[in-house]
């Protein structure tokens, strides 16, 4: 344990320890009344990368000097673009890099997934995923099961925190999951729960799930790029994810799929097809007959969104020369300190993200005055996030925020007055 202190000097001996700290420099941050800001939205929209305008500004170059030859000349020939991506993103997650493909965007992305994953049948068809999901997950789940002809209130099992508590127990999801699985089909949590912060134990749902013989996936929106994911190790049978948010790729950025390499040769397998997964070899020979390339790649539709991916592409490489290891080590210690100051700034503050189980997300739950608090951070340079009915959300990201932003938001919150 941390003997931290509350104040600037203490701060700032943090920042002048911090190996990561000159990353910080790589990014550009909104202002507030012409004032730099402390951006605390990170799981919400990273912020841009300063090397995002040259990434783009090259595939506009090849695009006006090649046109259509673009695919295969220039500096980052489009044909394969998707490839420029995928090792650095596989090391994101904790993956082998044939585990891994970038392509479309995240709602899309699972849904095709669980067309592949959710192959329900009479007596087995049920979905486990937690209660008060993100809403793209709780719509997905829900036209899934309606598609094949199961109503939602039967089909799908939610797992909610125990009365009179915020964030759920390990024990209570896989209780719920061996209570319920010989009618399971899948299980479908987050890697972490976007309202209250909590990091679930991807791990051990994945292991009790396979014990069971159920297929066990995970939205990963608020967990790419902000956990220490390990998810070939853990056995995960699926995963997607945005770059928006921890990835700093930008507003509606392509999104990252890892699919297990238990399948990536396994062409009966139900999917919805287009002609990017096919054979790369056989492509453009335009013959019927799919025929999926190996591994995760065998589940694209469509050619590479060469703008979008091009910021993608340039953020990748600002984690890989940071590491997700110092950066998770860097994340523990930011959130920490963060969790200390708000308990010393003399507001009566509760944090309902679990201690033991999150990333970098800190969630305050509010009082009536919630949101004169959460407006009076605004008016103090801080970007927080309001959520209903009265939720503070706050991430302290290790690429860009500093020990001395999280001294300041304590004083912040110590200084408001309803």
């Amino acid at each position: 344990m941390h003997s931290f202190q509350n104040t600037a000097e203490y701060a700032a001996k943090l920042d002048s320890e911090d190996s990561l700290s000159h990353f910080r420099d790589r990014f550009y941050f909104p202002q507030i009344n012409g004032k730099e800001a402390i951006y605390l939205t990170g799981n919400s929209l990273g912020l841009q990368p300063k090397a995002a305008l040259a990434a783009l500004q090259q595939e506009l170059d090849d695009w006006s000097k090649f046109g259509v030859e673009g695919h295969f000349e220039g500096k980052n020939p489009w044909f394969h673009y998707h490839k420029f991506l995928t090792e650095n993103a596989a090391h994101v997650v904790g993956a082998l890099p044939h585990e891994v493909v970038i392509m479309n965007n995240l709602t899309v992305n699972l849904h095709l997934m669980m067309v592949s994953f959710y192959q329900p049948k009479p007596g087995k068809y049920k979905i486990i995923m937690e209660a008060g999901a993100f809403p793209s997950d709780q719509y997905a789940m829900e036209s899934q099961v309606k598609f094949h002809g199961y109503d939602p209130s039967d089909a799908i099992i939610e797992v909610s925190p125990r009365d009179g508590e915020f964030h759920l127990r390990t024990e209570d999801i896989l209780d719920t999951i061996c209570q319920n699985a010989n009618e399971t089909a899948l299980v479908m949590f987050s890697g972490v729960q976007y309202y209250t912060g909590q990091a679930f134990d991807m791990a051990s749902i994945t292991k009790v799930g396979h014990e069971h013989g159920i297929t066990v996936g995970f939205d990963l929106a608020h967990a790419a790029g902000n956990l220490l994911l390990k998810l070939h190790d853990w056995d995960v049978d699926f995963a997607v994810w945005c770059t928006y948010k921890y990835l700093n790729s930008g507003p509606g950025g392509v999104s990252g799929v890892f699919v297990n390499e238990r399948f990536a040769n396994k062409p009966e397998l139900p999917r919805f097809a287009g002609w990017w997964g096919h054979k790369e070899s056989e492509r453009f020979l335009m013959k019927k007959g799919y025929i999926p390339e190996y591994g995760a790649p065998g589940w694209q539709l469509s050619n590479a969104p060469v703008l979008s991916m091009a910021v993608h592409k340039a953020s990748l490489q600002i984690f890989e020369e940071a590491g997700m290891q110092a950066l998770n080590q860097k994340s523990k210690l930011l959130t920490d300190y963060m969790e200390f100051v708000l308990q010393n700034c003399g507001q009566a503050l509760k944090i309902i993200t679990p201690q033991n189980e999150r990333g970098c997300q800190l969630s305050i739950l509010t009082d009536a005055n919630g949101k004169s608090m959460f407006n009076h951070l605004h008016q103090h340079n801080i970007l927080a996030d309001w959520r209903e009915p009265n939720v503070i959300r706050m991430a302290p990201v290790p690429l860009y925020n500093s020990f001395t932003d999280v001294f300041k938001v304590g004083q912040a919150f110590g200084n408001f007055h309803d």
